[in-house]
């Protein structure tokens, strides 16, 4: 007779699902388990089993295959703990092939596993072994060859002992793989596949998970045989017994910290807390700052190494620490019984992680409350939570969703104010402020004009600001006739220096407008230099005396092949065509 018919014959409540009626009659001593894991079990302070143990246990001491779903914090480890204890009473390891292998996402989790094989083993001489990263591989190696009963390990490093001939997996007769959920958002899956294939098909495997996607669903379809499904609560729920809030909060980095500060100022019976970020590098950043600002706090990330990973969680589960910032890495399974306050700094965005994150506080029954930080970029994001969970988030104090709709937070303001200032604003690129912008669209709009008027020869001006102004009553020269004149004038060197001033005009002044009634000439100082070189082809008397003198010595050194067009034509446009006359 099972231990659940027992307890319905002397409650005589039968007809009520065990995972209901266990918690008021049923004890561990009605589960099935040894005598020394029931001492130690009593040793330890507990006297009646969870939901998903109640459920759970009494299957995996029949050697049945069991698909667990519950939700986080519901005593999962102990679920499949117990159960291996008992079994393994009976047996002898060998070297490098171990009896069970537990699988788990974190070296948190695989860490807190193997706490509770001590802490329950007490009366068992059963050999350990934690395969994690960030430890010697040497004393993993002496470990796995004496033998061990129980292996706990990480995908990546079981199959680094695998694939240096170190551990063979043909001898499990028991496979446990933990937060299934958690392995196929970290890429585990194939890395699970494989490690699967090489453990004999004739194992048991206990599968749990506190969600069930559709991938989740293939694989227990894949791993299991004939299982026994155990779901004590609707997936992905929190717990009742956890007070949640959303609090709006602008899209900047400092008003999101500053509003995380005052909740922490302002919570209501705050003993400890975990803070949870989305990034990494937002965990640094946000530690340093609740330090400076005179709080209690470590950091927990994947990028730590193990040593620094083991301290901050020890300091914190010895209340040495008031606040944990962490990222998802603390959010699945860490047993930490008596956090008081959550925080989601960030958003998640899996809805699944906020079940996990919120899943930190509230445990065994106790109290708890989460705080979720919510800036206007995350709506999609809490949508999803709501779809997942079934139900809407109550918004703390006067920052309801319906009064931000029509007024932004304090700190969206300050954020927007501060991006204005710093020309960092969403009309920027496009003309910067509005007055800018304006400024700007009146001058292309000048420019446009300008070219217009202009024939399509006339050169365009590419700098404004250095462009000399046009008087109104001063009439404009026909380019045509000027550009005529030019060539009738020069020769091959002038229109070398002609298509040099055009290439370079980027760098030099326009040339000014002749007209056809010139005005008063301006003082040579301040006319342009091209102004005075086209004043000084039109003008040849006006040339320094230097030049003529030049221009006089070449034509008497050409002699009789000098060419020239009459009187009319200016010295310095005569140049030599022959040879000087030989001596």
């Amino acid at each position: 007779m099972s231990p659940f018919d027992k307890t319905c014959r002397r409650t005589g409540q039968c007809g009520i699902p065990a995972a209901e009626r266990f918690q008021e009659f049923m004890t561990f001593a009605d589960l099935g388990l040894s005598e020394k894991v029931l001492q130690a079990v009593t040793t330890a302070g507990y006297t009646q089993p969870t939901p998903i143990q109640a459920e759970a246990i009494p299957h995996v001491l029949a050697r049945r295959d069991v698909l667990g779903i519950a939700q986080t914090g519901t005593g999962k480890t102990a679920a499949f703990t117990l159960p291996m204890l008992t079994l393994l009473e009976h047996g002898r390891a060998r070297a490098r092939m171990p009896r069970t292998l537990i699988l788990e996402p974190t070296r948190e989790l695989a860490a807190q596993v193997e706490e509770n094989f001590s802490r329950y083993g007490v009366n068992q001489k059963l050999n350990v072994a934690l395969l994690i990263g960030g430890v010697s591989f040497g004393d993993q190696d002496v470990k796995i060859t004496r033998g061990v009963d129980v292996l706990i390990a990480t995908p990546g490093r079981l199959l680094d002992h695998f694939e240096r001939g170190k551990l063979l997996l043909t001898g499990v007769e028991l496979l446990v793989i933990d937060e299934a959920d958690r392995m196929l958002d970290m890429g585990f899956i194939p890395d699970i596949e494989r490690i699967v294939k090489l453990t004999p098909f004739t194992r048991q495997t206990l599968f749990f998970s506190a969600t069930m996607p559709p991938e989740i669903q293939r694989l227990s379809d894949a791993f299991l045989s004939n299982p026994v499904k155990v779901e004590v609560s609707k997936p992905a729920s929190a717990a009742t017994t956890i007070t949640q809030r959303l609090v709006r909060t602008g899209s900047e980095a400092a008003a999101k910290r500053e509003t995380l500060r005052h909740l922490l100022n302002n919570a209501v019976d705050l003993q400890n807390g975990i803070i949870f970020c989305n990034r990494k590098r937002d965990i640094a950043v946000l530690h340093r700052s609740l330090v400076r600002h005179g709080f209690d706090a470590v950091a927990l990330h994947g990028d730590m190494d193990q040593r620094s990973r083991t301290l901050a969680l020890d300091a914190f589960r010895a209340g040495e620490v008031k606040l944990l910032v962490a990222s998802d890495v603390a959010a699945r399974g860490l047993d930490i019984p008596a956090v008081s306050h959550v925080f989601n700094y960030d958003t998640p965005h899996h809805a699944e992680d906020y079940v996990h994150r919120i899943g930190r506080t509230g445990r065994a029954g106790r109290a708890g409350a989460a705080f979720t930080l919510v800036s206007p970029a995350d709506e999609k994001s809490l949508s999803a939570i709501h779809s997942l969970i079934g139900g809407s988030i109550e918004w703390e104090g006067p920052s309801a969703k319906s009064e931000s709709s029509r007024a932004k937070p304090a700190g969206e303001e300050i954020g927007a104010a501060t991006a204005r200032e710093a020309g960092k604003g969403r009309g920027r690129s496009r003309g910067g402020s509005r007055r800018g912008g304006e400024e700007k669209g009146e001058e292309r709009s000048d420019r446009r004009r300008v070219s217009r008027s202009q024939p399509a020869e006339a050169e365009p001006v590419l700098d404004a600001d250095a462009a000399p102004r046009e008087e109104p009553g001063q009439p404009r020269e026909d380019v045509a006739v000027r550009d005529a004149s030019r060539e009738a004038k020069g020769d091959g060197r002038g229109e070398g220096r002609n298509r040099r001033s055009r290439g370079a005009r980027t760098e030099r002044e326009p040339p000014a407008e002749a007209s056809a009634q010139p005005a008063a000439p301006a003082k040579p100082a301040e006319r342009p230099a091209r102004e005075r070189q086209a004043s000084e082809r039109q003008a040849p008397e006006r040339q320094a005396p230097e030049r003529r003198q030049r221009d006089r010595h070449e034509r008497e050194d050409a002699g009789s092949d000098a060419v020239g067009f009459g009187d009319h034509v200016p010295a310095f446009l005569m140049r030599p065509t022959g040879t000087k006359p030989k001596k």
